[in-house]
């Protein structure tokens, strides 16, 4: 048997092979006396937490059952695992798969483009009239916001371009992958909730913004961007005082035929400043055709006719393009800021771009677990779903995923990758986490929360050099209350 560090494939003869599966079944890996024969070989790695874990898992008062731990060195032993092999949900740890599929088959530099084109005997009158409609090539582009359709209609009002009689948005690419918001959680409005687009313009979400007015001591509160039949209702009170974090603001939405109000109230302290509010009021098709209408209207332009989607014909010529940032700045994004409807875009992007043209959601997982199985990845047991964790049918062992994040590490694409997790204690999802000198910014990780899970997975730094993956997932009613747990097994990992 010859052994690679540093994340090289071990390569394991085939009679070694059938003696780890003899000494499973006869119950080694479940204690240390095998492993004394053995060496350091992760099959019979420790199955007990070591004791100041222990102590930490006890205060929690949870079952040991709802735990999945591993914890590896990087192309060396795995110091322990508990219930490595059993699939559990990992939340939001889930878009460690995606986005890492993603990146190592698209590559950092991947970039998608959105298209402004006309038909091949369109013209433009001396008074800016179009006597054709205007096409959108939709790409699927996840990061696509506000200020790049804008960027682009400015584009096409600097040649000239007026009034438009009405606009096709060709969103080919993905087939029907939309989702209905409240079937997750009954949340419909929240961004968190978003359905997938080709055409997704700010995720989707109208932005509320409320600015402070000192003098008055009262809230000024606006739509960004103003849209026909959409206004602010209520009142939120003005509060003084030192700032105590984020305002406390509940939002309910009156839906009347072609109008939204939004209807808020709470409490913001005016020391805190300028806030915003994001909730989703309409589907991507609508919110889309009413952004593309309202910032046509504030460049000076006029819609005459429909905004429908529709095919392009052929020839048309590209008037103005878009692309967007590398594929490395998405995945940032989408795992420091745990991103779902993003998640959800660049799956459906892996099928896209492997010919599944309309990318399904079903295709584009099957193109992702392929991804995966040639590079010796086979994820036994998971279950991708959408690709981003907001699932309760989504499943992944602990095993899995520290294989993954070992293969990650000795790919070419591990500083990208590495680069998109929290830095613990400094920004992202873990900004808020561990902030002690001693353990701030000695882990990168990816964290999942929904009711009854708790996960962190990735990679964490110890005071002798040694880097470590860990992969921590409890499914629990009271799973909540291992946040506790995940916190000491990451400063104990970061002090070796």
């Amino acid at each position: 048997m010859t052994v690679f560090q540093a994340g090289i494939r071990v390569h394991l003869a085939p009679w070694w092979n059938k003696a780890v599966v003899l000494l499973r079944r006869v119950g080694c890996v479940v204690g240390l006396s095998c492993c004394a024969a053995l060496g350091a070989i992760n099959a019979c790695a420790q199955t007990a937490l070591p004791p100041e874990l222990a102590r930490a898992w006890a205060q929690t008062k949870l079952p040991e059952s709802s735990l999945s731990v591993l914890v590896q060195e990087i192309g060396g032993p795995q110091l322990f695992a508990l219930a490595p092999e059993l699939p559990r949900n990992p939340a939001s740890v889930m878009k460690m798969v995606t986005t890492y599929a993603a990146v190592s088959r698209l590559g950092p530099n991947y970039t998608w483009n959105t298209d402004l084109l006309i038909g091949p005997d369109a013209k433009v009158s001396e008074q800016g009239v179009l006597n054709g409609p205007l096409y959108i090539r939709a790409g699927g582009d996840p990061t696509f916001l506000l200020q790049d359709l804008w960027r682009l209609l400015r584009d096409l009002r600097l040649r000239g371009v007026r009034e438009i009689p009405g606009i096709v948005i060709d969103r080919s690419v993905f087939g029907e992958v939309t989702i209905d918001p409240g079937a997750f959680d009954g949340s419909a409005y929240s961004p968190y909730n978003a359905s997938p687009d080709a055409f997704m313009v700010g995720f989707g979400a109208v932005r509320l913004v409320f600015s402070p007015d000192p003098g008055t001591r009262s809230w000024k509160s606006f739509v960004d961007p103003p849209m026909e039949g959409v206004q602010i209702d209520g009142n939120v009170q003005w509060v003084d005082g030192v700032c105590p974090g984020s305002p406390n603001i509940s939002t309910d939405i009156i839906m009347t035929e072609g109008a939204v109000k939004f209807r808020v109230s709470g409490k913001a302290f005016g020391s805190c400043g300028e806030f915003d509010v994001f909730r989703l009021a309409f589907s991507q098709q609508e919110y889309g055709a009413r952004v593309l209408r309202s910032l046509w209207q504030e460049l000076g332009g006029v819609i005459t006719g429909p905004i429908r989607s529709g095919t392009i014909p052929a020839s048309s010529v590209i008037v103005a393009s878009h692309q967007s940032p590398p594929l490395s700045e998405a995945i940032r994004l989408i795992n420091k800021h745990s991103n779902n409807v993003m998640t959800r875009v660049l799956l459906l992007t892996i099928g896209a771009e492997a010919g599944r043209r309309p990318a399904t959601v079903d295709g584009s997982v099957q193109v992702a677990r392929e991804i995966l199985a040639r590079q010796g990845l086979p994820m036994q047991g998971m279950v991708l779903d959408n690709g981003s964790g907001l699932s309760r049918n989504g499943v992944v062992s602990a095993a899995s995923l520290a294989q993954m994040l070992q293969k990650a590490w000795a790919s070419p694409v591990m500083p990208e990758y590495v680069a998109s997790l929290s830095i613990l204690g400094s920004d992202g999802t873990t900004r808020n986490r561990l902030r002690d000198p001693s353990t701030k910014s000695m882990a990168h990780l990816k964290t999942g929360a929904l009711r009854d899970v708790r996960s962190v997975a990735g990679y964490v730094w110890g005071a002798s050099g040694k880097r470590y993956v860990v992969v921590s997932m409890v499914n629990h009613e009271r799973a909540h209350e291992a946040r506790s747990f995940e916190n000491a097994l990451i400063a104990w990992l970061a002090a070796r």
